[in-house]
């Protein structure tokens, strides 16, 4: 594929993965988010592995909230790269607690692959395709 058709094409290719993995995001949030206070204190004891054991219900609704609304950045644009960056921190937490629990490669590799993604998408930008510029 030439520079020409890069040129081209990326902003469109760009879009296209934003918008399935910013839907796939939003799936795996919302019904954390509707889990409410037992399903955040699970999530949030994830903190742990760093050593912070102290208000895991916040720590999950956080976690839960990066996965709905980074989705929904994602896809539209807005706030795309802090977004990122908190979704490519979520995947470190979520590498680190598997790695903990002695998960197998399979289970590891997953949050490792979309951190690269999610690192990736701060340097890279949403592109011209966004909802709103600011």
């Amino acid at each position: 594929m030439g520079s020409e058709t890069m040129a081209k094409y990326g902003d469109l290719g760009l879009l296209l993965l934003r918008i399935g993995i910013g839907i796939m995001f939003i799936a795996h949030g919302f019904p954390k988010i509707m889990g409410g206070v037992p399903v955040w204190k699970e999530l949030g004891k994830a903190m742990a592995v760093f050593g912070v054991s102290f208000a895991p219900e916040f720590w999950g609704f956080m976690a839960a909230f990066t996965e709905l609304a980074g989705g929904i950045a994602l896809i539209t644009g807005i706030f795309f790269t802090p977004f990122a960056a908190l979704l490519a921190f979520e995947m470190m937490v979520a590498m680190f607690m598997h790695l903990n629990h002695g998960a197998d490669f399979p289970t590891v590799s997953h949050p490792i692959e979309l951190g690269i993604l999610f690192l990736s998408l701060v340097f890279i930008g949403p592109g011209k395709y966004v909802l709103l510029r600011f």
